[in-house]
């Protein structure tokens, strides 16, 4: 059986934060932020893995209300919903990301974070993608106030 999941985030950037993707530290005038570190794409992928096996979503297990989740590095936050898709017999097969952000440029950290990715995940990297693009200066996210990370994720039993 393969079952496909999408998941999707997105933070307000601000002064004085730091941007994290996938745990790298983008150098960054503005960072992102967030109850935990506010790392958009490993939230994205995290509803992506946890909808394609019907297990809810980030919010279920990490509620922002629980200070237990404050400042948490949220590539623990994916390892552990990583292990629930897991011990329900699941297999991650593929991941397809796009981060949209309209600065910094990525481009130099990409393959970092795919290997933070694949490290944590436990997945070969030439089976996780990741992307970057731009709004071309429109809206939140284009004004550099936001950005967002998209994921789609395909599971087998």
């Amino acid at each position: 059986m393969i079952r496909t999941g999408i998941g999707y985030d997105m933070h307000q950037l601000a002064e004085n934060r730091k941007l994290v993707i996938a745990g790298i530290t983008i150098p960054s005038d503005k960072g992102s932020v967030g109850h935990s570190d506010g790392d958009a794409l490993s939230h994205a992928i995290i509803d992506a893995v946890l909808g394609a096996s019907c297990l809810g979503d980030l919010g279920d297990y990490f509620p922002s209300e629980e200070n237990k989740w404050k400042d948490a590095n949220s590539l623990d936050l994916l390892s552990e919903s990583i292990k629930r898709v897991i011990s329900e017999g699941y297999t991650i097969n593929n991941i397809d990301s796009v981060v949209i952000i309209q600065k910094p440029k990525l481009k130099k950290y990409i393959l970092f974070i795919r290997e933070n990715l694949s490290r944590t995940i436990g997945i070969p990297i030439d089976r996780i993608s990741v992307k970057a693009t731009t709004v071309d200066h429109l809206g939140t996210i284009g004004s550099s106030n936001g950005w967002a990370s998209q994921a789609i994720v395909t599971i087998s039993k």
